[in-house]
């Protein structure tokens, strides 16, 4: 329902916005839109979300900054070249300018960013200053740091500003356990665990009574007075059939993805991409980053997440092929974490962290963002890693240089987009 209040909000940002969006924005969005109308093509962006604040500092080394080691005597990742300040430690980070490194276990995405297609941006994040895990997410996904009443999330505001030429029931899909925060809203999603289990009847099985069951539900929504019941019945059984279609006709897939939630989430996505429905944005989910205890540094549990994490996401580029010519995937996290080691040979929850970037329409081969340093007096509050950039520059460069989004301010209410703080990770 779209109330007399957020008509004519929107109604208003958008008059704004017209007049005032900085043109460079205009500039890309268009030529972006005219591209891909030429190319008969559907861009696709989607977002990772890392639930729990991964810690950037060991995801992403400094290995540059010394006050990274003598904040992490017994966690920190060695410098590259195996100069350890662990007696014993067998891996390093993996240079990637010399001052940055990837995590060893990170390898997999190593080749990547050589080749131009990944990048990173380091000290972003939220300027609210929570270390609420409900909090920061819960901001980070409506876009709207430090206020609790936002009613929709950035992805599905984004959703409703209509820019799909043939949208479908198809057009946002979330692959998760329920419907996340950022797709929450008034325009119509997806929210499924899997294509198989998508459908009437036992898993895995479409029994007769199932279908005869399926048919006999669908007339009574198509019976219904209620018109926007009956509309999302509809687009409900028409996503059924489509994704029937999709698991009777999908190809074997290109790359064998690691198993857990993230691989097999991923490997629904890339299914959804090849299969061309539609899809225009994509959300996944992969929990566990809460690293207070053992969190360790080549090794340890942050290291065996990281495992699958790097996988699951070379696989996805692998399997993609030629079609990650259209794909964008970011990853996000609530917050990073704190810049000294606990006592647990863990870390507590701290501020600024780190977003990958990976897609053909990346550049790639470089870590953005202003490094704030490690130095006591550059921390955050004493302890943090400071933010630099505002996770929504990162989120808004997607929208309008990915996705040609003509009109990012209705997505980011209250924050102004200006061309100073764009990173230019996107071509």
């Amino acid at each position: 329902m779209i109330t007399r209040r957020y008509f004519v909000t929107s109604s208003a940002v958008s008059l704004f916005s017209v007049g005032l969006l900085p043109s460079f924005l205009r500039r890309a969005s268009a030529a972006l839109a005219e591209g891909s109308r030429r190319a008969g093509r559907r861009r696709v962006l989607v977002v990772v979300f890392m639930r729990g604040a991964v810690d950037g500092l060991n995801v992403v080394v400094p290995h540059g900054d010394a006050e990274y080691y003598g904040a992490r005597p017994a966690i920190a990742v060695a410098r590259p070249g195996g100069s350890s300040v662990r007696p014993g430690a067998s891996e390093a980070a993996l240079d990637l300018d010399g001052h940055f490194g990837f995590h060893p276990r990170l390898a997999p995405l190593k080749p990547l960013f050589d080749g131009r297609e990944l990048a990173v941006v380091h000290a972003v994040g939220s300027p609210d200053a929570t270390r609420s895990h409900f909090d920061a997410q819960d901001y980070m996904e409506s876009a709207t740091p430090g206020v609790k009443s936002t009613p929709d999330g950035w992805l599905n505001r984004y959703l409703q500003l209509g820019h799909a030429a043939a949208p479908t029931p198809l057009r946002a899909v979330a692959v998760a356990p329920r419907a996340p925060r950022s797709l929450q809203g008034a325009a119509s999603t997806l929210v499924l665990e899997d294509i198989a289990s998508f459908h009437f009847g036992p898993r895995g099985g479409r029994s007769p009574q199932a279908e005869a069951y399926a048919a006999e539900v669908e007339r009574m929504y198509d019976s219904t007075t209620d018109a926007v019941l009956a509309a999302s019945a509809r687009e409900m059984f028409e996503a059924i059939r489509e994704l029937d279609r999709i698991e009777a006709a999908a190809a074997p897939r290109a790359a064998e993805y690691p198993r857990g939630p993230l691989g097999k989430s991923l490997g629904e996505v890339a299914t959804l991409i090849k299969a061309d429905v539609g899809l225009e944005i994509a959300f996944v989910e992969v929990g566990g980053w809460d690293h207070h205890v053992n969190e360790g540094g080549v090794d340890g549990r942050l290291a065996r997440s990281l495992d699958p994490f790097a996988s699951a996401l070379a696989s996805f580029r692998k399997d993609l092929g030629s079609r990650m010519e259209d794909v964008l995937l970011l990853t996000m996290s609530e917050f990073g974490r704190a810049v000294r080691e606990n006592g647990n040979r863990g870390t507590d929850h701290g501020h600024g962290n780190v977003m990958l970037a990976l897609g053909s329409g990346v550049r790639g081969g470089k870590v953005y963002g202003a490094w704030p340093g490690l130095r006591p007096s550059a921390l955050f509050e004493g302890r943090d890693l400071a933010v630099t950039s505002d996770f929504r520059d990162v989120l808004a460069e997607a929208l309008v240089r990915h996705l040609g989004c003509a009109d990012p301010v209705p997505v980011f209410p209250g924050y102004r987009i200006s061309r100073e703080r764009s990173l230019g990770y996107l071509a």
